[in-house]
């Protein structure tokens, strides 16, 4: 035997299986299309009564700034303004400004811990497809080994997060040297509609672009990552859906979405642990209507999603990236005990992780 191939043995056996996030870089974009959006949307539809049903929802939403990549959208020399884009050109934007979105989450998170031998690489995103993916453009672009190990976790949605996470805690748990860079990054800006009715547009407005990136490994300290739970919800198929077409993805978010959430917490959807036994909660911010019926059905504190609110007031929803900006607060306070990460997305199905934040 080596002694190379001995001294990572022994740096193996020295270390817990156990993994944990040891800090999380967020990146957004320039540009804030929130408020730009609000007066666009209401100008499109006609219905006074329809339009001022959009205009309260908008200011019940619980979101103030939503970010893109791409500059002034709906303006009217802007990436919508003339022609509806094909989904081609929408993926060709995708392909230039996702992975520079990315590697600049990893910058931040580079600003806090060393990520240098990194051996696995897990990307998380369902808003745009290219190949060679995004994986492949970072290991160029943040000049990682070439004989880095990657997964791509595609089209899975809001709650592709917990997959990544679940995915760096079976790496490490399995090979217990290993550093685990898992990176989230969302472009939703890219997908929006000719619509001009009401539903659609509300779910329009709740998304923005982002990006995060985490380092996950087998050494002490920050979020140790314990099991994870799934479940998808019988018969709402057809609640939470994204169609793909010739001019992008059309998202499809239901009002009945958070019935359908608050009725899965109460029979199908059983937490690994109480809910009264949670100090942290990290819950997607999907929406103001979505974290109102899970802190309804879980009989919570009234600040115990005080994190997710911030979140999706400052960034509205990131998809799968999210979920990292939540936990990223997480990380950023000083309160520790026995968490659960949950995010909902298509199916209608559930992904979840305990966690258990230490001490800093």
């Amino acid at each position: 035997m080596t002694g190379h191939r001995a001294s990572a043995q022994q740096r193996q056996r020295n270390i817990s299986s156990t993994a944990t996030i040891h800090a999380i870089g967020t990146a957004v974009p320039m540009t804030d299309v929130h408020p730009a959006f609000i007066d666009w949307a209401g100008g499109r539809i006609t219905d006074r009564r329809e339009r001022a049903l959009f205009t309260r929802m908008a200011q019940r939403s619980g979101i103030e700034h939503r970010w893109s990549v791409l500059e002034s959208p709906t303006a009217q020399d802007g990436f919508y303004a003339a022609q509806w884009p094909t989904t081609a050109q929408r993926m060709a934007i995708y392909a230039d400004e996702a992975p520079l979105l990315a590697a600049r989450a990893v910058a931040g998170l580079a600003d806090q811990v060393a990520i240098d031998g990194i051996t696995h690489l897990v990307v998380a995103s369902c808003t745009g497809f290219t190949a060679p993916g995004i994986d492949q453009r970072l290991i160029t672009l943040l000049g990682l080994n070439p004989s880095v190990e990657r997964l791509m976790v595609g089209y899975m949605g809001c709650y592709a997060a917990i997959v990544a996470l679940r995915s760096a805690r079976h790496i490490v748990r399995s090979e217990p040297g290993a550093r685990v860079l898992v990176v989230c990054v969302e472009l939703s800006s890219l997908h929006l509609q000719d619509d001009a009715r009401v539903e659609p547009l509300l779910a329009m407005l709740q998304f923005g672009d982002g990006a995060a990136a985490a380092l996950v490994s087998a050494a002490p300290g920050g979020i140790a990552l314990g099991q994870p739970f799934a479940m998808t919800v019988p018969d709402t198929a057809g609640l939470i859906r994204w169609d793909l077409g010739d001019h992008g993805f059309a998202m499809h978010l239901s009002g009945e979405v958070p019935g359908a959430i608050a009725q899965a917490l109460a029979g199908t959807v059983t937490l690994p642990v109480p809910a009264e036994s949670v100090d942290l909660w990290a819950v997607h911010a999907g929406g103001r209507s979505i974290l109102d019926a899970v802190a309804r059905a879980l009989d919570l504190a009234p600040d115990a999603l005080e994190h997710s609110r911030a979140v999706l007031r400052a960034f509205g929803n990131m998809s799968s990236a999210t979920l990292m900006f939540v936990l990223a607060r997480i990380l950023a306070g000083k309160a520790t005990g026995q968490g659960i990460a949950l995010a909902f997305g298509p199916g209608l199905a559930a992904e979840g992780l305990t966690f258990r934040r230490e001490a800093p």
